[in-house]
Order: C-alpha cells, then sequence, then structure tokens
C-alpha cells in the first residue's frame, strides 16, 4: 500500500504499478461504508457492487463493478493530478458520494438491463446512441437534472439516466420540490422512482464481473509513468483580439500610476494564478468547458496580462475577481457554442 505521503518529486517518475495502490487503508475505505449503508436504505445492498483503482471514474458494461480513480488513493497523487489538470472529481468525502451515487445508477442500468425497455427508451432516448466525447449543453434546460459538473445528464441517454438516478438516490433530497418546475426532468425522476420501487431488493439479471477483468485494459494504463500519463500540459496560441479584452476588462481595476496613493499593487496574473483552481471547476460546471481547456486559456491571460503590465489594486480584488470571473465565462461560452473564443461577427 502507498504510504500516505510520498514526495513529488519521486512520482513523476514512477509507473502507476509501482505506486503500490489499494482502496484497503485509505479514506475510500470509510466512504465506500457509507456509500454501502445508502444502498442498504434504497434497498439497493443485494448488488453489492465491487470497487477497483483505474485511471478514471466509470462501470465497464455489462458489469456492476466500479472504477475509482487512483488518484484518490493518497492525498500527495490527489494534489499532483489536481496541479497537472485543474480538477479534482471527488475533491472531498461528500463529492466521491456524489460520483458513486453517479456510477451506480449505471451498475442499476446495466444489472436491471433496463435500458432494453421501452419505458427507458422513452424517457432517456435510445441506449444505442453514438456516445461523444465532447458535446455542447444547454445550461439552464429544463429537461435534465442537474448533479455532476458540466451539465453531464446531457452527453448521452446512459448517463442522463445515471444523473437521474444520482438525484433520487441522494439523502434527504427533496427531489420532488426541487424539479416540480421541471416538467420533464420530474417525470425521468418519477420514472426512477417507480423502477426502483419495483426492482428494489432484486438479484442482479447479468452475473457479475470480477474487477480484474473489467480492469485489464487500466491495468495495462497503469504501467506507465506519471508524466507520461499526464503528458505535457497544452499550450493555447494567441488569440487576437485577447490583448484588447484584457485591457477592456481590467481599466477600472487597474491604478491610475499618475494618481498616486499608497493601495498594494497586485499583478493580474497573481489573481489568476491563485483563482485558477476554482475558476476552472466553476467555469466548467456551469458552461461544459473542459478544464483540460480552461487551465490553457487561463495562463495565457496570465501570460498576456504581465506583457500589459496589468496590475489592481489590493483594495480591489473582489471587483478584479468578478471581472477575471466574468471574462473567462464569456470566453468559454463562445467556444462551447461558436467553436472558437472570438468568433468572427458574421458567424
Amino acid at each position: 500500500m502507498l504510504p500516505s505521503t510520498v514526495h513529488e518529486s519521486h512520482l513523476a517518475g514512477a509507473t502507476l504499478n509501482d505506486l503500490g495502490l489499494s482502496i484497503a487503508g485509505t479514506r475510500l475505505e470509510s466512504i465506500l461504508v457509507m456509500f454501502r449503508e445508502e444502498l442498504q436504505q434504497v434497498g439497493l445492498a443485494v448488488l453489492d457492487p465491487q470497487f477497483y483503482l483505474a485511471t478514471e471514474w466509470g462501470v465497464p458494461f455489462p458489469s456492476t463493478s466500479i472504477a475509482i480513480p487512483f488518484y484518490l488513493a493518497c492525498p500527495d497523487l490527489t494534489a499532483y493530478h489536481a496541479n497537472k489538470t485543474g480538477l479534482i472529481e471527488g475533491k472531498s468525502d461528500a463529492d466521491i458520494l456524489r460520483y458513486l451515487r453517479h456510477e451506480m445508477g449505471h451498475v442499476v442500468n446495466y444489472a436491471y438491463r433496463l435500458y432494453d425497455t421501452e419505458a427507458w427508451t422513452a424517457a432517456f432516448g435510445p441506449f444505442s446512441r453514438p456516445y461523444p466525447e465532447e458535446y455542447t449543453p444547454r445550461p439552464f434546460s429544463r429537461e435534465f437534472v442537474h448533479h455532476l459538473p458540466g451539465h453531464y445528464a446531457q452527453k448521452h441517454p446512459d448517463e442522463d439516466w445515471a444523473e437521474t438516478f444520482a438525484v433520487w438516490m441522494t439523502p434527504n433530497r427533496d427531489w420532488r420540490r426541487e424539479y416540480a418546475g421541471w416538467p420533464v426532468a420530474l417525470g425521468k425522476l418519477e420514472y426512477c422512482a417507480r423502477v426502483m420501487a419495483e426492482f428494489a431488493g432484486q438479484p442482479s439479471q447479468i452475473e457479475p464481473i470480477q474487477a480484474t477483468d473489467d480492469s485489464e485494459e487500466e491495468w495495462d494504463e497503469f504501467a506507465v509513468t506519471l508524466s507520461d500519463f499526464y503528458g505535457i500540459e497544452p499550450e493555447l496560441a494567441e488569440l487576437p483580439g485577447l490583448d484588447g479584452a484584457l485591457r477592456i476588462a481590467f481599466e477600472d481595476a487597474t491604478p491610475d500610476r499618475d494618481a498616486g496613493g499608497d493601495a498594494k499593487q497586485i499583478p493580474i496574473s497573481d489573481l489568476i494564478q491563485r483563482v485558477e483552481t476554482e475558476l476552472t471547476t466553476n467555469v466548467f460546471r456551469w458552461t461544459g468547458h473542459f478544464p483540460e481547456r480552461t487551465r490553457p486559456l487561463l495562463r495565457l491571460l496570465a501570460k498576456r496580462s504581465d506583457s500589459l503590465n496589468q496590475v489592481y489594486r489590493a483594495d480591489r480584488e473582489i471587483a478584479a475577481t468578478l471581472t477575471l470571473t466574468a471574462l473567462v465565462t464569456s470566453l468559454a461560452m463562445n467556444y462551447v457554442y461558436r467553436g472558437d473564443y472570438f468568433p468572427a461577427a458574421s458567424e
């Protein structure tokens, strides 16, 4: 088992296999105890999902095994992952439970073959629909529930079901009241409640696949070093129009150098660096702009703001943060819906 702490300098050259990762003895163990208690409360303990470490969250089709990201098995790996990607899918115990409920939705779908039924297809769409790597969400659509970041229910019918199930399963969540004004999303939740009342306590209709079989492909990936696994972080090419946007955005926050005053002046790039993780996560949650794009965008903003010698007064920290958030969100929405951060005016 990996020690609770290891030096980052030792991580990059180690393969995932070399790290000796295990769920046993980590905080994941106690979280899974809580999760099994939740399954007991909703009558699904009979499914008894298996859990194993892999490169990302998932449920192999068709199985009742849940893959948990390896970096959640060690605090140093979690920090390393955050530094490399800007997003932790399971940043707290509550967040890990949130992802587990989503993955359990896949387990239930496969275990009871719900996706083969006319009622499931009528509610969520055909399971055979192509699974896209990227999708364009409608942030305020009332046809889908909100659970994981990035409006994940809109990606595919299987994810729509898993998100709906997760909302239904969340303890003490009054989903009928929450979605009372969302008739389509509420209809999906009511379907989930009915089908769970029907199947709760019944054994799986598929033979469980052992975790070692589920993870065969994953173990091949575990043979690579962390440096190779994460790769070289991409850089965003210069964006025509970005300097002008930065000047306009921060003109009120930038102090008049001729006006004097004792207020401390802070580089805009320092602010960008400090809020990078939270901003990356929240932009993804509300726009669907992927973290692997937001981080290079933020780093380009920091680089260009330094070139422009942009600073802000320390007593205007809140205003500068709001300005940065609005700017990045606008650029992200441009990219998600028009495919470019600065789309041509004629588009």
